[in-house]
This record gives C-alpha cells, sequence and structure tokens, in this order.
C-alpha cells in the first residue's frame, strides 16, 4: 500500500497545514488542510480509495470548496466595505 492511501497520513498532512497556517495567517492554507483532513477521512471510512489521481481530485474538490465555505463565512460580506483608520507610515 503506497503512503497517498494510508487514512492517517493525510490528517497528519492536515493538521501541518493548519498549523502551518497558524503561522502564516490569512486563510490561506486552512482550506487546504480541511480538504487534508476530509480526504483522510473518506480513506479512512473506506469510501474513498484508489490511486494518487484520484485521491489528488478528492483532496483538490475538497480543498475548493473548503475555500468557498470559508470565504462566505469569513469573508467580506456583500456591501461591507473595508476602512483603514490609520496608515502603517503615520
Amino acid at each position: 500500500m503506497a503512503l497517498w492511501q494510508v487514512w492517517w497520513v493525510w490528517i497528519v498532512a492536515g493538521f501541518l497545514l493548519g498549523g502551518l497556517e497558524v503561522l502564516a495567517p490569512g486563510y490561506i492554507f486552512l482550506g487546504f488542510a480541511i480538504g487534508a483532513v476530509l480526504t483522510g477521512a473518506l480513506v479512512g471510512l473506506g469510501i474513498m480509495g484508489g490511486g494518487w489521481p484520484a485521491l489528488l481530485l478528492v483532496f483538490a474538490v475538497m480543498s475548493l470548496a473548503a475555500w468557498f465555505a470559508l470565504r462566505r463565512t469569513m469573508g467580506v460580506r456583500e456591501g461591507q466595505v473595508k476602512v483603514w483608520d490609520r496608515d502603517i507610515n503615520d
């Protein structure tokens, strides 16, 4: 069995990406972290299997869905405007 077909590898990768998100905030890695954990859950439950391309596709789709969900819940709302009250040079 290849390393990418083991469920805990995906979970560990997800937690590592989550830790990377703490170091570089901005919701850059959080979507990938959620996608990796969900992919690991699918592999662990036996729902998803197969080769590297299939797992990579599932990871990409899950990450994109997580990114859209994060954008919808934590992004700038429609009609909301960012107001800068201070300049970094002040």
